[in-house]
């Protein structure tokens, strides 16, 4: 990555809205949703299943999507296909079911404490969008990232969790980008979407970051709209401030387009490329 990038000022960021705004809805169409993780949000009907499947499905978006369907479809396959009653009614020695399990460096040991750690939430808050909330409230009191109070709170369930389960959750403390939790919450909060669900109400739509990954890092540099050269906590606040500018109400949309682009970078308009060489 070149040390000194090349950041758009507001007034020219704000010129790229209608091209941006073109590839969201090029990209953001119900055909989007077969061949993306948010699938297994799509395939239950009750809200508790939905939100339950997304957070796996988003805890594991990890590598190409393919193999992240088939992981996740053969871990909820282990829950016969029952999020909310099988987390709910967990006994230790279903763990056995995980048995063989693998997907990146998610082993069965991690699913065991995931699901462990989703029954306690469960019975306590009665839903995982009051957990939700709660941590929203907490971070709002404190003025601290969402997603530290969430790793805190969320382990804080069971604190002898192994350490190595609780890397599989991003903490805004470490600097991390937080991209799979920004991601499900994409899925669970944006409404009047033909992908996203708007199951979730907890926080406005206005307050999402964007899921910040290398693909959209690259396109996002290529256009001028983020200049910081690591994908981490600093460089999601700066992406993210910057599309605000495009859309103060719903700035994770253009998630698509950064997406989209990404999968067809041969299509960005050379008048609108800032820094070619993080294409090359």
């Amino acid at each position: 990555m070149p040390p000194d990038l090349t950041k758009r000022s507001p007034e020219e960021i704000k010129t790229l809205k209608p091209f941006l705004d073109e590839w969201v809805e090029k990209v953001e169409q119900p055909d989007y949703i077969e061949d993306d993780p948010i699938l297994f949000m799509h395939a239950f009907n009750q809200k508790e299943d939905q939100l339950l499947a997304g957070f796996f499905a988003a805890t594991m978006a990890w590598g190409r999507r393919d193999i992240v369907i088939r992981k996740v479809r053969d871990f909820l396959d282990r829950m016969d296909n029952c999020p909310t009653d099988f987390i709910t009614h967990f006994e230790d020695d279903e763990a056995n079911r995980f048995k063989g399990f693998k997907h990146r460096t998610f082993k069965p040991i991690d699913m065991k404490w995931l699901v462990k750690i989703l029954q306690t939430i469960l019975h306590k808050y009665e839903s995982f969008e009051k957990f939700w909330a709660h941590c929203y409230q907490q971070a709002k009191a404190n003025d601290r990232p969402l997603m530290s109070v969430f790793h805190e709170q969320f382990f804080a369930q069971h604190p002898e969790a192994p350490q190595r389960t609780r890397k599989h959750v991003s903490n805004a403390d470490k600097k991390s980008s937080c991209k799979r939790q920004y991601l499900f919450l994409r899925w669970a909060l944006r409404n009047n979407s033909s992908v996203d669900l708007g199951l979730m109400d907890f926080m406005p739509q206005s307050e999402l970051m964007i899921p910040l990954d290398v693909h959209v890092a690259r396109q996002a540099r290529a256009l001028g709209l983020l200049s910081r050269t690591y994908n981490d906590w600093w460089a999601v606040q700066e992406l993210t401030e910057a599309l605000r500018l495009l859309d103060p109400q719903d700035p994770a949309k253009y998630d698509y387009a950064l997406f989209g682009l990404g999968v067809n970078q041969d299509e960005i308009p050379e008048k609108f490329i800032k820094n070619p060489v993080v294409l090359d």
